[in-house]
């Protein structure tokens, strides 16, 4: 068996101030051709490393193309992302004939002129292969689940986890179901559900965890092949912006569309038990300075990198800097001026340095604190998601009036302790932390924080999913209306 992979992903923020270019795919973060799957692993290239381990050890032919996923940002620059389509669509054509084509993608990716990026890829690809080779694609749940994916792929499969500390095991399951149904063993049809919510998902907690448990367990029974819930990515604006249920078959399409539905009516019902309550700034300190015992954490959500937001904004600081907080650690601020400035300046240096506050509104006013320079990385980076590392470029750390402060030159959110401790910050001396980002930091953060809230800063992913100022999505969904499914809400669908 013959078997072509790839990978071309980025998240897209339409809202965020920053577009996505070549320099985003080729220089920031991942960029790899034909030979991504040999390289340690990172965000970009763990389900590529899976694909090939599985493949050779079934004594299978690889092909593999391009490897690259840009950090989430503005919308991609149509040139830009026509051209990585057509590398990878060259690259298949010359392969000639392959059995299975296995492509890693985030799902919300946004180019100008083109709403559904991997949409138009899998349509390209199903023209190049025909209808006989299997296509199956592994997404983020963060995704934008169209009708053009549906009908150009074999099979979709997202990751069950938020956060993501699965591609590999679900690049493990597509694997095995394109490889069945190449063999002829299965034949994998598709159903969605539009659950008609935008939101987000935490699936460490309940009832989400009990949930997700639930839904794997009805995988390889009673013909349910696969079984994936798309959280949706909010900030995108898009037609099919929203979360839906995705089922795979086998070969029974009434069975997978009854399955989608059930599940989508049970997270309907679990709507209000699964919505997270965001604390202002102040009620987040004060309740961090109320205990003790370790550090708490404070997850600034609106100002995560990984939702394309600067990762700059200076709400959080500001305050805690005015209210004379000390014992506290807030990172990573993307500030590459005040990297080079520190650099300069030298280990043990004192200055007056501006932070923050750069790259547009979202990022708010800079902070003019005096600093001492404790410790500058040519080189830095943190324990990433799924055994991946995640690069932050040059970067330091500074302390000014009792707060530690990192500061990276890659725009990158806070997965791990290692982003601050990597640099000799200690955290179980700390009242508290605070991370920028909306939950990735999660897995790695919950054991060494004696609680965890969420901040509500401003930022350019702010979570009021009632106000998102959407364009493109017209059918009515939760919370801006109380019941999308009722009666007069479906009269206004144009979809119903």
């Amino acid at each position: 068996m013959r078997i072509f992979m790839a990978a071309l992903a980025t998240e897209t923020n339409t809202f965020s101030p920053i577009p996505t270019g070549w320099a985003g795919f080729k220089e920031e973060r991942v960029w790899f051709r034909h030979d991504g799957s040999r390289h340690p692993p990172v965000a970009g290239n763990i389900p590529l490393i899976t694909w090939r381990r599985l493949a050779e050890a079934d004594g299978h032919e690889v092909v593999e193309s391009l490897c690259t996923f840009a950090q989430p940002a503005g919308t991609t620059l149509r040139h830009v992302y026509e051209g990585l389509r057509d590398m990878l669509l060259d690259d298949l054509r010359r392969a000639g004939s392959v059995d299975v084509v296995l492509l890693f993608m985030h799902g919300a990716m946004v180019a100008h002129g083109y709403d559904d990026c991997e949409g138009d890829t899998l349509a390209h690809v199903r023209e190049v292969v025909g209808p006989e080779a299997t296509i199956g694609v592994e997404l983020d749940l963060h995704c934008h689940l169209t009708e053009l994916m549906r009908s150009s792929a074999d099979a979709i499969i997202t990751y069950k986890e938020y956060p993501h500390i699965d591609m590999a095991e679900r690049a493990e399951e597509l694997y095995a179901l394109c490889t069945r149904a190449a063999r002829g063993e299965v034949n994998p049809v598709t159903a969605f559900h539009d659950c008609r919510m935008v939101s987000m998902w935490r699936t460490p907690q309940e009832p989400m965890r009990s949930f997700v448990t639930r839904m794997q367990s009805l995988e390889g029974r009673d013909g349910i092949l696969s079984v994936s819930f798309g959280h949706g990515f909010p900030w995108g604006d898009v037609e099919e912006v929203g979360a839906k249920v995705v089922v795979i078959a086998d070969g029974d399409t009434a069975k997978a569309e009854a399955l989608a539905r059930r599940l989508g009516d049970e997270i309907w019902a679990m709507r209000e038990a699964t919505s997270t309550r965001h604390d202002t700034i102040d009620e987040g300190i004060d309740r961090a300075l109320e205990g003790s015992g370790g550090p708490m954490v404070l997850a600034d959500v609106a100002d995560n990198a990984g939702g394309g937001a600067p990762s700059d904004n200076t709400a959080i600081l500001r305050r805690l800097v005015d209210r004379g907080v000390r014992d506290a650690a807030i990172g990573c601020f993307w500030d590459p001026q005040a990297v080079a400035f520190c650099t300069e300046a030298g280990e043990g240096a004192t200055f007056s340095l501006r932070i923050g506050g750069k790259c547009g509104p979202s990022s708010g006013d800079p902070v003019d604190l005096m600093v001492t320079v404790r410790r500058v990385d040519p080189d830095f980076s943190q324990t990433g998601l799924s055994g991946g590392r995640a690069a932050f470029g040059p970067s330091a750390w500074v302390s000014a009036d009792g707060i530690d402060i990192v500061l990276v030159s890659k725009r990158q959110q806070t997965f791990a302790p290692d982003a601050f401790t990597g640099l000799g910050i200690t955290l179980a001396d700390k009242n508290l932390v605070v991370v920028k980002s909306t939950q990735h930091f999660h897995a790695a953060f919950a054991p060494v924080a004696r609680a965890i809230r969420y901040v509500a800063a401003p930022g350019a992913i702010p979570p009021d999913y009632a106000n998102i100022p959407f364009s493109k999505r017209t059918r009515p969904y939760w919370p801006r209306v109380a019941d999308p499914f009722a009666p007069t809400n479906i009269l206004q669908d144009p979809a119903a």
